[in-house]
């Protein structure tokens, strides 16, 4: 059963960190095994590349196998059904449509002293996208990830996907090629993100990887960081919905258990102003868990994650969430405009009893690459800026440089860099 907690109870507070300080992640230590991979590729490249991904996942590649070809994408695209077709299309350019609106403008202007000033942005030149391929299948991840890549000019998009078994889903092949992905390789694992951020003679190395995946792949996006960039450490997904008495208990079990059937530490939070609803909505996860295919996996995540918390009013909702900045918040109230402006952290704000969290998944078109782990107090959803970055411009001509100087000078001096200052005067004959 999921924890149920009472704001007006004594112990509320302690028990309430509680929930906030668990550990939901596996506390396998994994570094020392992606620190050793990392050095392998680096070490002999394409051969450790092979000999990792069929000790992993159970195939028997050559080099020459890595890189899935145009022709297989092709042959894969064909597969998938008009109906899933359209889906992924219709996705893709809701996505898209959404990402160009994010695009940055140059911006150039000159001060009262003649300085001029601005901000050039400019796209990162190669991205590497990682996309799960092993327990579940994500065509998703694929538009999430490289679309707003493709919006900010990205010119080289190399996808990375691990193939258990040497299988993969036709629905991945087919978002890449709708999203203008062309470069896909058959790796996954540590190894996948080491081979990206290093390169090997297949494939060429990035400047920056992108998308969610296993505590390997996370373990390894730490340890590359500085060699590349990164988008975020991905933790367990979790959902937060706040409701009143106005909610559907029925609606708010189901959004509940779609975010736990996403398994891996995945975490479900109902904080409700009524005790009635607390109890509906816990009897009707367990009536539509039984329902479910998955059952086994959502149960679970529901059962050890999962909590019900009751408190004396929405402000005090509004309060827990901000401490909680959850992934996901969703608003299951008649006015949600009445808490939207206060909640401050969170990744993303579905708003209304309308908007389920699962529409922002696949066809919204925000991104559902979003910060976990209570991220969202410094972090934001993956977006175009994400891979883009911004050049500082400043010019200044005989007048506006003689106006800064003497301060410039005086900086120099108190920081014992006579060189610094000496750059600047010669310029004015000082």
């Amino acid at each position: 059963m999921p924890i149920r907690l009472d704001s007006q109870d004594a112990d509320f507070q302690d028990r309430f960190a509680a929930l906030l300080s668990g550990k939901r992640e596996s506390s396998q230590d994994v570094s020392d095994t992606v620190a050793a991979i990392i050095s392998d590729i680096r070490t002999r490249g394409d051969d450790a590349l092979v000999e990792l991904t069929n000790k992993f996942d159970r195939t028997h590649f050559s080099v020459a196998d890595l890189r899935i070809s145009e022709a297989e994408i092709e042959s894969a695209a064909a597969r998938v059904t008009d109906e899933v077709r359209e889906a992924l299309q219709f996705a893709h350019d809701r996505i898209r449509s959404h990402h160009e609106k994010q695009k940055p403008e140059d911006h150039v202007y000159q001060d009262s002293l003649g300085v001029t000033l601005g901000s050039r942005w400019t796209p990162v030149d190669a991205v590497g996208i990682y996309v799960p391929g092993g327990l579940a299948s994500y065509p998703s991840s694929v538009l999430m990830n490289a679309v707003p890549a493709k919006v900010a000019g990205v010119e080289r998009i190399a996808m990375v996907v691990p193939t258990p078994d040497g299988k993969i889903s036709s629905s991945i092949l087919l978002a890449a090629k709708i999203a203008g992905v062309t470069e896909i390789y058959r790796v996954g694992g540590a190894q996948a993100i080491a081979a990206l951020a290093y390169g090997t003679a297949t494939i060429a190395k990035v400047d920056k990887v992108v998308g969610p995946g296993n505590a390997f792949v996370a373990a390894a996006k730490r340890q590359v960081f500085g060699q590349v960039g990164i988008d975020m450490i991905a933790g367990p997904s979790e959902v937060l919905v706040i409701a009143d008495g106005s909610a559907n208990p029925a609606w708010v079990a189901a959004d509940l258990i779609a975010q736990a059937e996403h398994g891996g530490g995945a975490q479900s939070i109902l904080i409700t102003t009524e005790k009635g609803l607390a109890d509906a909505v816990e009897a009707d996860v367990d009536r539509q868990l039984n329902l479910l295919p998955k059952q086994a996996i959502a149960r679970e995540g529901w059962d050890e994650f999962g909590a019900v918390i009751t408190v004396a009013s929405l402000d005090e909702a509004v309060v827990l969430a901000n401490r909680i900045a959850s992934e996901h918040v969703e608003l299951a109230l008649d006015n949600p405009d009445l808490i939207l402006g206060a909640i401050r952290h969170a990744g993303a704000i579905f708003i209304g009893h309308h908007t389920p969290e699962a529409i922002g998944d696949y066809v919204g078109g925000s991104n559902h690459v979003l910060p976990t782990a209570r991220s969202a107090r410094f972090a934001s959803g993956l977006g175009v800026l994400d891979f883009m970055k911004r050049t500082s411009l400043l010019r200044c001509d005989p007048s506006s440089l003689s106006a800064l100087a003497e301060a410039a000078v005086v900086l120099s001096e108190v920081e014992a860099l006579d060189g610094h200052g000496r750059s600047i005067s010669i310029r004015l004959n000082r």
